[in-house]
């Protein structure tokens, strides 16, 4: 266990750590069956599309226009939207660790995430993720992202902590190994035992957490 650093703020995704992904490749597998779109078509337009849209660049009407709208369907975005939406679901767990963490030990939680800003603010608003989450540098509000090194930059800047007084959970390795290059605690999410675990090692006590 490493005590020689208080730990103050935690700084985690959201896809993959507190949530699924919000529009991942097996949404839109699901999307093309469900709405008999060509798939490799959307997908192809989806990669040359969805960073714009991330970086805040692009609406979300913009980036359904030019993926999927870009030739007379029998559905409309109305209809498409709320699929979209409903891919977004909670690890219940995960959320109630961090809100646990924060109450018992006053940390700091802030979110460094690459998210569409309609899709950001669903998930934020559906999950009362404002509720415990303290600052929020997501893509789409900041115009950067990830795995662009400025945003762990401003990240820090925002919640003004000293790098080694602070721990960034994602599932993505190499965006981890980025805030460890910041001088930043990493820790590599695959599961809420594992991260649990390694947080403790940190003096992060979780004993108490609910673990049902």
């Amino acid at each position: 266990m490493n005590k020689d650093n208080h730990i103050s703020t935690l700084f985690l995704d959201i896809g993959g750590v507190l949530l699924t992904d919000g529009w991942d490749r097996n949404s839109r597998q699901e999307a093309a069956k469900i709405f008999h779109v060509d798939h490799d078509e959307m997908e192809d337009r989806h990669h040359l599309n969805f960073e714009t849209y991330e970086l805040g660049k692009m609406t979300l009407d913009t980036y359904l226009d030019r993926v999927v709208f870009y030739q007379k369907r029998d559905f409309s975005p109305d209809e498409f939207k709320p699929f979209m939406y409903q891919q977004s679901q909670p690890f219940p767990k995960m959320i109630e660790l961090i809100i646990h963490l924060k109450k018992e030990h006053g940390l700091k939680i802030a979110v460094i995430s690459n998210e569409g800003r309609e899709l950001n603010e669903y998930r934020i608003k559906k999950f009362k993720l404002n509720e415990f989450i303290d600052f929020f540098i997501s893509s789409s509000i900041v115009n950067l992202r990830k795995p662009d090194a400025e945003i762990f930059s401003l990240a820090l800047d925002i919640a003004q902590v000293k790098t080694a007084e602070s721990i960034y959970i994602d599932n993505q390795p190499m965006f981890v190994k980025i805030a460890e290059g910041f001088g930043m605690n990493g820790i590599c999410h695959t599961d809420y035992d594992s991260t649990a675990e390694k947080l403790h090692r940190w003096g992060i006590d979780i004993l108490t957490a609910d673990h049902e």
